[in-house]
């Protein structure tokens, strides 16, 4: 390790231990140490999807609520497969890192992700300092939709071919209309989406920062590319027009604004090293 990035982990160690409050922000970089598929690019979601390079679809052409009208049994074979994946997956340590930094903050932490997963609740972290700009796959709503209604996923079992990655009925339905149910997913092109649930998580955090004006805060961001830029864009937001400090950690597009710190590395490897530095 060069002594530039040696001295690039010591201040943001610096950085974080004098923070009175934390906020974590996350796009997809943060599942890839975990074990999750990285849909970077078409070639490689067709790596963790073969069936659909025969088929000439992209994840952006998948992750489409039409499908749900069209084919249900295609769009919950995608849909399905991730849930599940989602539920056998175990957050790496790096949620375990950015909890205890958090838990010896006075002012806590509040999670700020574009990940639909679950994982940083899976890893412990409070589901009411959460937000989840762009749904939650563990969370249905009906696909006309017939009402506001959000239910719980939790009792939905998905059976999907392994060959054609479509998903065998019985499919998921509306409790209320019988319709075939979907992700409480905001997918392109989506016009359907019931965006209550992410409403009441970002209230929240809007009431949290105002309670933190005063405080020494830092945005730790992981893995949040520039392609959809929502959780860079909170995390400058947030860090410029608070006085706080950005670590930016990505692999591939680090670039923080002046004055801040960018970290060209995973998330598991930037959160370990610069947790080897941190002061107690």
């Amino acid at each position: 390790m060069s002594e530039h990035v040696e001295a690039l982990f010591d201040r943001a160690a610096e950085a974080i231990a004098a923070a009175d409050a934390l906020l974590i922000t996350a796009g997809a970089g943060m599942g890839v140490d975990s074990g999750l598929p990285d849909f970077r690019g078409d070639e490689g979601f067709w790596r963790a999807y073969p069936p659909f390079r025969s088929l000439g679809l992209s994840f952006v052409d998948l992750a489409n609520p039409e499908w749900f009208d069209r084919d249900p049994a295609l769009a919950w074979g995608f849909y399905g497969h991730r849930l599940e994946l989602y539920r056998a997956t175990t957050p790496h340590a790096g949620f375990d890192i950015l909890a205890r930094w958090a838990s010896a903050r006075p002012r806590g932490c509040f999670v700020f992700t574009s990940n639909v997963d679950g994982q940083f609740q899976k890893a412990g972290f409070d589901d009411e300092r959460v937000v989840e700009c762009h749904g939650s796959i563990h969370h249905l709503q009906c696909t006309t939709p017939c009402s506001d209604r959000i239910w719980d996923a939790a009792g939905v079992a998905l059976e999907v071919d392994p060959a054609s990655f479509r998903a065998r009925p019985p499919l998921p339905l509306c409790p209320d209309c019988g319709s075939v149910a979907r992700p409480n997913v905001l997918m392109f092109g989506d016009g359907s989406w019931i965006p209550n649930r992410s409403h009441g998580q970002h209230a929240r955090l809007s009431r949290w920062l105002d309670g933190s004006r005063d405080a020494a805060l830092v945005v730790v961001e992981l893995g949040a590319g520039t392609a959809v830029p929502t959780v860079r864009m909170t995390s400058e937001r947030v860090a410029l027009g608070l006085g706080g400090t950005l670590v930016r950690i990505n692999l591939r597009e680090p670039q923080a604004p002046h004055g801040h710190f960018s970290v060209a590395a995973g998330a598991l490897e930037a959160l370990s090293a610069i947790d080897r530095w941190r002061r107690p």
